[in-house]
């Protein structure tokens, strides 16, 4: 997989676009800025959007060429935050550490899953805010129809809404549904897309 996503953010292109998701950026509104982690975080929208608002920012990636791009678009929006390239289950924080946690479209393979949450959750302060968007297994057949809709072609790396409960009994949501977007965030999601969004706070 880190092949993969070097690949793909080696184009000059941004492939997932340069404004943050509408997610993200809905439910970062309204909430005082504090420190943020934001998993797989790729070629640094979301964290470049986060560090305009004044949060301290905390972004990993397991891809080199993804950060390179993501402190370009820093430096393009004159703002900072922390990039580091680490694979999800190598991340160490101490626990409680952050305000808020963004798992923007973080598709992880069925066998590290359940281990990926387990790690970072801890870092999370109790009381602090999740924030999830994932596609659901639903995705699959608006790939079937359009090449760019997004998502891994893999079901078993789609989400429902019961792998998101099971996987974090930590997190009492506040939002948790599966819906249909049309998405524009480059050339690799482009189009309708069926995803799961969830915000929810630790228990």
């Amino acid at each position: 997989m880190k092949a993969f996503w070097n690949e793909r953010y080696s184009r000059d292109e941004y492939v997932y676009g340069e404004l943050p998701n509408e997610f993200f950026k809905s439910q970062l509104q309204g909430l005082t800025p504090g420190k943020i982690l934001l998993p797989a975080e790729g070629e640094g929208r979301n964290a470049v959007y986060a560090a305009s608002l004044g949060w301290d920012v905390f972004a990993f990636d397991q891809s080199e060429a993804g950060k390179v791009k993501a402190l370009a678009l820093g430096r393009k929006a004159n703002v900072k935050f922390q990039y580091d390239v680490l694979d999800v289950l190598e991340v160490s924080f101490a626990p409680d550490t952050f305000d808020a946690m963004a798992m923007i479209f973080a598709h992880f393979p069925a066998e590290i899953r359940s281990g990926a949450f387990s790690t970072l959750i801890p870092f999370l302060k109790h009381g602090g805010h999740f924030i999830f968007e994932g596609f659901s297994k639903q995705q699959l057949r608006n790939q079937a129809t359009n090449p760019s809709a997004g998502g891994p072609r893999d079901i078993t790396m789609l989400y429902d809404e019961t792998i998101l409960r099971e996987a974090l009994p930590e997190i009492r949501f506040t939002q948790l549904e599966e819906c249909e977007t049309i998405l524009e965030e480059g050339p690799f999601h482009a189009g309708k897309g069926m995803v799961i969004r969830a915000h929810g706070i630790k228990k």
